[in-house]
């Protein structure tokens, strides 16, 4: 005999899919296509603006950590490339809906000696839905031609933030690593 399909089930692992999505890492990179990113080894760094000052520094960290470790060197001013950073929070609205007391019908029925049963009875139950303000850190890292001033590079990575600072630094920190894995881009070099 085949079992019935279980709609909650099929509801939870949507729900827990969207969900792990949703709080998943957005890390971006562009770059001009044409710049030749062999002519560039050292950087200086431009402005650092964020809405929490103590990233200023992690910041400045993680992207010296990972230039260096590309062969890039940093200069108090002058280099070849200059770096500016900002960061932001914004809360994002969250909506989750669950689903609760999934009745009867949805299964039996269909097949030869079934005809006519099932999709009937219980119905879905009830649907709570909750609305939340999730913080979400923002940070674009843009590296310039410091003696053109042309746009060379830009990563810009968006997270939802944790009450717990420790993470959010290791988050920070990963997100300029993906910014960087690839670089510096081939381009016209």
């Amino acid at each position: 005999m085949p079992r019935p399909f279980s709609f909650a089930l099929a509801l939870s692992a949507t729900t827990l899919c969207l969900a792990l999505a949703a709080h998943a890492a957005d890390v971006r990179t562009d770059y001009d296509h044409q710049a030749s990113f062999a002519n560039y080894h050292t950087y200086s760094w431009g402005t650092v603006k964020t809405d929490n000052p103590l990233y200023v520094d992690r910041i400045k960290s993680a992207v010296n950590a990972d230039l260096q470790a590309k062969g890039w060197q940093m200069v108090p001013s002058g280099g070849s490339a200059t770096i500016f950073a900002t960061g932001s929070i914004r809360n994002e609205q969250q909506i989750e809906t669950m689903y609760s007391g999934m009745g009867g019908g949805w299964g039996g029925g269909w097949g030869w000696n079934r005809f006519g049963g099932g999709f009937g009875g219980g119905g879905l139950g009830e649907a709570t839905t909750t609305t939340t303000q999730q913080p979400v850190g923002n940070l674009v890292l843009d590296i310039f031609d410091t003696a053109n001033h042309q746009l060379l590079f830009r990563g810009i990575s968006s997270e939802d933030l944790s009450k717990n600072a420790d993470k959010n630094t290791r988050n920070l920190n990963k997100n300029i690593d993906k910014m960087f894995k690839n670089f510096p881009p081939k381009g016209n070099g």
